[in-house]
């Protein structure tokens, strides 16, 4: 029956094959006969392939400078031998080799030295403290950036800074100071304040001395500055936050949140993206907006979903699957995001408010701007009065003016958009003069036109709707936007938009 024995472990010999420099010749040689050395180039003169007391053997070209390594752990690798000798051990025996993983821990090496070749990037000696943790409360590290000589500690719940090749030293009074180490990783220093940035470490992004990053568990955007934490979020948008935040899932691996620093502009975008949306769909499960310092508040929303977002020398890139785009190229169609793979044009929009007077009730009769052809009206409303009961339904009153938003259709057309001829033969744009306008006129060089209106009927009301002109209401929104037909795909501009209004009897 045989037997299985196990063996521990093994030494490793090498065996080389010695190759004699032999010849016939005036020297002596040992096992007989004369040899002469050629230099480096043995040349055998002898019997073949018997060798000399040296164990030379004549130079084969098929087996040339072969060699073998053989594992045996007994001398002769005979049965109950002696066995060989262990030597020096360059390992640990555990009990429990297995392995294990600490989140909230931090582990280095040896150091790297280019210039002297010194590399002990896989070197983790156990006889000097090489780990360093963090409070395990606080979840796991997602997140380590280095500035200068400290370490910043992004974990799922708090925010920390780690000393580099320094350390703190307390008093008894509770003061500090910091003094030279020889730890790698110094004193752990938490930043105040209760943030982390949850599981989105590709929300961070980084512009100077300024730090920015999401933290979905509390609802907020976030920027580190100058060892503090301020919640940009607070900027106008904290239910915007808190709705979209709550509205996203995080369950996924592919982090839903992605954030980058927009060099040519000076912002900070941030996507927030539903998981598994980001390579199924162009238009769908997401919403990028961007945050400015100058102005410290959030200034735009943007048509693209990206990947990945980065700044180079002075340029910002996205990712899109797996191309490379180049934002603000002035060789491309303006409003249009990753084209050549599906991408959509899309007009570029701005909604404001009127608000003169808020006290007064008005009536808004005009609407104007400062700019280039090609900016039409999507809608203006006023602001809702409230709710009635009319039956078993509630009805909200507001003055409206809207038609077909994002289209050839607009509450108020753009210049070009609008412009017709009475000649009954005459198709746009082949119109003949004389030219009128259904929507903004050029005057002065500003283009104005009149706010129709296309209320319902509400309550008490005997002349209303397309009737009567204008928009009553203490205050009004307007969505102003590019159309689709005035030199598509080119740069147009907007500078200033103005009403004329007058205050209702009453008031």
């Amino acid at each position: 029956m045989p037997a299985l024995i196990e063996v521990k472990y093994f030494n490793t010999f090498v065996l080389k094959k010695v190759m004699q420099t032999l010849a016939y010749g005036s020297t002596p040689c040992e096992g007989g006969g004369t040899c002469v050395n050629f230099g480096e180039t043995p040349v055998w003169n002898g019997s073949k392939g018997i060798p000399n007391a040296k164990g030379g053997y004549p130079r084969d070209a098929a087996t040339n400078d072969k060699e073998w390594a053989i594992e045996e752990a007994r001398i002769n690798g005979g049965y109950n031998n002696t066995s060989v000798s262990f030597g020096a051990k360059a390992y640990l025996v555990e009990e429990e080799p297995n392995s294990s993983i600490r989140g909230n821990a931090l582990i280095y090496s040896g150091i790297y030295n280019a210039r002297t070749g010194v590399n002990n990037t896989n070197v983790f000696s156990v006889g000097t403290p090489i780990v360093k943790s963090v409070d395990p409360a606080n979840g796991s590290i997602q997140k380590l950036y280095a500035e200068d000589t400290n370490l910043n500690i992004f974990q799922e719940l708090k925010i920390s800074r780690a000393l580099i090749d320094k350390d703190a030293i307390y008093s008894a009074e509770g003061g500090g100071a910091v003094t030279s180490s020889n730890l790698v990783i110094g004193a752990i220093q938490p930043y105040a304040g209760r943030y982390g940035i949850s599981k989105d470490p590709r929300s961070f992004a980084v512009y100077g001395p300024n730090k920015y990053f999401t933290d979905k568990n509390n609802n907020v955007v976030l920027r580190l500055s100058g060892g503090s934490i301020q919640e940009i979020s607070n900027a106008g948008m904290i239910n915007y936050f808190r709705s979209r935040f709550a509205s996203i899932d995080t369950s996924s691996a592919e982090g839903p949140i992605i954030g980058g620093w927009d060099i040519y502009n000076k912002q900070y975008v941030v996507s927030t993206q539903q998981a598994g949306s980001n390579k199924s769909s162009f238009d769908t499960g997401y919403e990028t907006i961007s945050f400015d310092d100058l102005v410290q508040g959030w200034t735009s929303f943007f048509t693209y979903k990206p990947e990945s977002m980065f700044s180079l020398a002075n340029k910002f890139y996205s990712l899109k699957f797996g191309n490379l785009y180049e934002h603000y190229s002035y060789s491309g169609t303006r409003g249009l995001f990753y084209p050549g793979i599906g991408g959509v044009a899309k007009p570029t929009s701005i909604t404001f408010i009127f608000n003169p007077e808020p006290q007064v009730s008005k009536t808004f009769k005009t609407i104007e701007y400062e700019g280039s052809n090609g900016w039409q009206v999507n809608q203006i409303s006023s602001g809702n009065t409230g709710s009635d009961a009319l039956g078993s339904l509630w009805t909200t009153t507001f003055d409206i003016s809207s038609t077909t938003a994002n289209g050839p259709l607009a509450a108020i057309y753009s210049y070009t958009q609008g412009q017709y001829s009475l000649n009954p033969t005459a198709v746009y744009p082949n119109a003949v003069a004389p030219y009128y306008y259904a929507g903004f006129n050029r005057k002065e060089n500003k283009y104005v036109a009149n706010i129709p209106n296309t209320s319902p009927a509400a309550a008490g009301e005997i002349i209303f709707g397309n009737q009567i002109s204008g928009i009553k209401g203490y205050f009004t929104t307007v969505t102003i936007a590019t159309d689709n037909v005035t030199q598509p795909g080119g740069e147009k501009e907007l500078f200033a938009v103005g009403t004329n209004y007058i205050v209702n009897n009453g008031y």
